[in-house]
């Protein structure tokens, strides 16, 4: 049978497989494009479920807004490699499943969208995965941004209140509820505040120190002599780590002397309105 160049090539740009490989399922299938098609999609998805075990700790993180930036999708796709990561399908399609969660308000991986996912890495032949994603809906009083980070390194969408909504149509509204998101970025924030930390956590951390400073020849007299000031500095350093964890407390990104809290509530007086944070989600590749 004679398989034409322009056969291989209208089979390779369906497929994305090798012109090699094109040539031989177009022999296989007798010249039946459709055929040929179907096993290359086949021999794809074989070579997927071969590397099932394999790590997906690569990746882009995506996120789109609706124009009235009243929803916004973050999703985690995962990859193999950083070279499938950047690969413009690979991309695409990350752009594709966040309009699709968007548009439809779907806040789990669902057989649709992980369908999405396995077609191309039956093309590709590489292990990925819509590892998690996430919407956020702001509703009156409320306003929403996000940023990405690093290429899609890491995704922020961050959702700020006020009691008066008119202040969240002002500027310094709007670049504070940015610049948190880009706070978030830099700093990963456990929890809002303290009353978000999982106390078993706390506890170990406690337990960590406890440790370091009883190991430690002056904090070990200090115990034997002066017990109340070993609990003293003790609980000094899980304050100061609660400080650090918590997003209300640490120091802003833009002047680390100011803290978020206080950030926020200088905004508002100025603005003519309480705010507050009423919700974001954080995601890093592989985190």
């Amino acid at each position: 049978m004679d398989i034409t160049a322009a056969d291989v090539k209208k089979l390779r740009d369906k497929t994305g497989a090798g012109p090699m490989e094109c040539k031989k399922a177009l022999l296989e299938t007798d010249g039946d494009f459709d055929r040929a098609e179907k096993l290359l999609k086949e021999k794809g998805l074989a070579a997927v479920e071969k590397r099932a075990d394999r790590a997906t700790n690569e990746g882009k993180i995506f996120i789109a807004v609706t124009a009235d930036r009243s929803r916004a999708a973050l999703v985690e796709l995962s990859s193999e490699t950083d070279f499938v990561a950047r690969n413009p399908e690979f991309i695409e399609l990350g752009g594709k499943v966040a309009e699709k969660a968007l548009a439809e308000g779907i806040t789990a991986p669902t057989e649709a969208l992980s369908g999405m996912v396995t077609e191309l890495a039956t093309k590709i032949r590489e292990n990925m995965n819509l590892k998690r994603l996430a919407v956020v809906t702001a509703g009156n009083g409320e306003y929403l941004t996000s940023y990405l980070h690093g290429g899609g390194a890491i995704g922020v969408a961050v959702k700020i209140a006020a009691d008066s909504p008119a202040a969240l149509e002002k500027e310094e509204v709007k670049s504070l509820a940015f610049n948190l998101a880009l706070h978030i970025a830099a700093f990963n924030p456990l929890a809002l505040d303290r009353t978000g930390v999982d106390q078993g956590w706390i506890q170990e951390q406690e337990q960590l120190f406890r440790r370091q400073m009883e190991g430690d020849e002056k904090f070990g007299r200090m115990k034997e002599t002066k017990p109340d000031q070993f609990e003293k500095i003790l609980q000094g350093k899980v304050n100061k780590l609660l400080q650090e964890s918590c997003l209300l407390e640490q120091g802003f990104v833009k002047d680390e002397k100011l803290s978020v809290e206080k950030v926020l509530a200088e905004t508002g007086k100025a603005a003519g309105s309480a705010l507050r944070v009423a919700e974001y989600v954080y995601y890093r590749v592989g985190g």
